[in-house]
C-alpha cells in the first residue's frame, strides 16, 4: 500500500507540474509577427520621391532598433524591423502595407510617414486589424478609436498646433492680418482648421490663402499673390521642399511661422538660406540637439553617443534624428508592456495605456497620456524662434487640446 500511495503521488506531483508548464506556455500569446524569439514591425518610408528627406526617421528607427537588439532585446526578443520606400505615394504605400501585413507578415506597422500615404492604408490596416502605430503625422483623424481603433498617431495633430499659435497671436497680434500658404492635403486643411478654430471671432484676421500641391515644381505665384494681400503675418504649413522655397521666397518682412513638421536645420532652414530663416516662430515639443541650451544634456549626449554607435553617416543636425528616436523609445515602452502577450489586439491595448510616458528627449514638461477613447498622445508643445543659427525656446508649455469630435 505504501507503495502504491507513493506511486499514486508521483502521479499527482508529475500532473501538477505539468499544470504549471501548461500554465505558463499559455501565458505566452502570439499572433502573426510574433515568437519567442523575435517580433517583426513594418514600416513605410518615402525614401524617394518630393517627401525624401524624411527618410532619415525610418533610418534611425532602424538603428535604434539595432541598438535594441545589441541590448538584448525586449523581454528578450529580438526585433526584425522591415521598412519599405512608398516615395510618398499612395498607391505605393498600399502596395507596401499589403507586402508588410500579408507576405512579411508583421505583428504591426509602425510609423508610415505621411499624411496621404496613412490615409490610404487606414481602412485596409483596420478591416486586417493590424496596428498602424505612431503614425508619423500629425493628421487629427488618426486619432479616431470609434470609427479607426487600429489606428494612433503621436506627434501633436495639426489642429493642435493650429490652436497654439491662434492663442499666442491672440494675446500679441491682436490687430494683424494673417495670410496662409497650405499644403493641399488632410495635413494642410487640419492645420488651417486649427488656426481658425483657435482663432474664433477673431477669424476675420485671415485675409487670404493659398494652397499647393506637394507636387509643385514651383510656388512662386502662390507667394506673390499673399504678397499682395498686405497681410503682416505669414504662415507655411508646407513640406520640407515647399517650405524651404517659401522661406527663400517671401521677399517683405511679415511675422513668419512655419509648421513644426518643417523645422530642421539640415533640410529645410539651410537650403532655404539661414539669413532669410532668421526671426521665424514655429513650435517644438522635443529638445533640439543644436540648441546651446542642451549642449550637455544628459539625454543629448547619450543621442549623440547612439548617433557616433549606430547611424555614424547621420546628420547630427537633422532634427528628424531626434524625431525617429523618440518614436522608436515609445515603441519599445508599448512591446515592453506587452510582455508575453504579443498580440495585435494587447499592442493597442498598451498603446492606449500610457500614463505620462516621458522620453528624456522630450522638452520638460511635455507628457504623452493615452486611453481607449484619447488617441492623441501629446497635445502640448512650446513656442521658439530662429535667432539664424538655432532655435531658442520662449515662453511656456501650451496646450491646444482639441475635441473628440475634431476627426472628420
Amino acid at each position: 500500500m505504501p507503495a502504491r500511495l507513493g506511486y499514486i503521488g508521483a502521479i499527482a506531483a508529475f500532473a501538477s507540474a505539468a499544470l504549471i508548464a501548461t500554465s505558463a506556455t499559455a501565458q505566452k500569446k502570439y499572433d502573426p509577427g510574433a515568437s519567442d524569439g523575435e517580433i517583426k514591425i513594418g514600416n513605410i518610408m518615402p525614401y524617394s520621391g518630393p517627401a525624401s528627406s524624411y527618410g532619415v526617421i525610418g533610418k534611425t528607427e532602424a538603428a535604434f532598433f539595432n541598438m535594441i537588439n545589441d541590448q538584448g532585446g525586449i523581454n528578450g526578443r529580438k526585433i526584425d524591423f522591415i521598412s519599405y520606400d512608398d516615395a510618398y505615394s499612395p498607391p505605393k504605400a498600399i502596395e507596401q502595407a499589403r507586402k508588410l501585413v500579408e507576405s512579411d507578415e508583421v505583428l504591426l506597422i509602425f510609423q508610415p510617414l505621411g499624411t496621404p500615404s496613412n490615409s490610404a492604408i487606414m481602412k485596409y490596416m483596420n478591416a486586417k486589424k493590424v496596428p498602424q502605430l505612431f503614425v508619423a503625422s500629425g493628421g487629427t483623424k488618426f486619432g479616431d478609436p470609434r470609427n479607426f481603433p487600429w489606428t494612433m498617431g503621436f506627434q501633436p495633430n495639426y489642429q493642435s498646433e493650429g490652436r497654439i499659435y491662434a492663442k499666442y497671436i491672440r494675446d500679441n497680434f491682436p490687430n494683424s492680418k494673417i495670410a496662409v500658404f497650405w499644403q493641399n492635403d488632410d495635413a494642410g486643411k487640419d492645420q488651417f482648421k486649427g488656426l481658425k478654430d483657435g482663432l474664433g471671432d477673431k477669424i476675420g484676421m485671415i485675409i487670404a490663402d493659398k494652397s499647393y500641391e506637394v507636387s509643385d515644381p514651383s510656388i512662386d505665384s502662390q507667394i506673390v499673390a499673399l504678397h499682395d494681400s498686405g497681410a503682416d503675418i505669414f504662415f507655411s504649413w508646407a513640406a520640407p521642399k515647399g517650405s524651404a522655397q517659401a522661406i527663400r521666397k517671401v521677399g517683405w518682412k511679415p511675422k513668419f511661422f512655419l509648421a513644426n513638421t518643417a523645422t530642421t536645420v539640415a533640410s529645410v532652414l539651410k537650403p532655404a538660406g539661414l539669413e532669410y530663416s532668421k526671426g521665424i516662430i514655429s513650435t517644438q515639443y522635443l529638445k533640439d540637439p543644436t540648441d546651446p541650451t542642451w549642449d550637455k544634456d544628459p539625454a543629448v549626449v547619450k543621442w549623440r553617443g547612439f548617433m557616433d554607435k549606430y547611424y555614424p553617416e547621420g546628420d547630427k543636425a537633422n532634427f528628424n534624428s531626434v524625431y525617429g528616436y523618440v518614436q522608436s523609445e515609445a515603441m519599445v515602452q508599448v512591446l515592453k508592456q506587452c510582455g508575453d502577450n504579443l498580440t495585435r489586439e494587447n499592442v493597442m491595448k498598451q498603446a492606449a495605456s500610457l500614463k505620462n510616458f516621458h522620453s528624456d528627449l522630450m522638452l520638460p514638461g511635455i507628457m504623452v497620456n493615452t486611453s481607449p477613447d484619447d488617441y492623441y498622445p501629446i497635445e502640448q508643445m512650446q513656442l521658439m524662434r530662429f535667432n539664424g543659427e538655432t532655435w531658442e525656446l520662449f515662453g511656456d508649455v501650451i496646450t491646444g487640446e482639441v475635441g473628440h469630435d475634431a476627426t472628420r
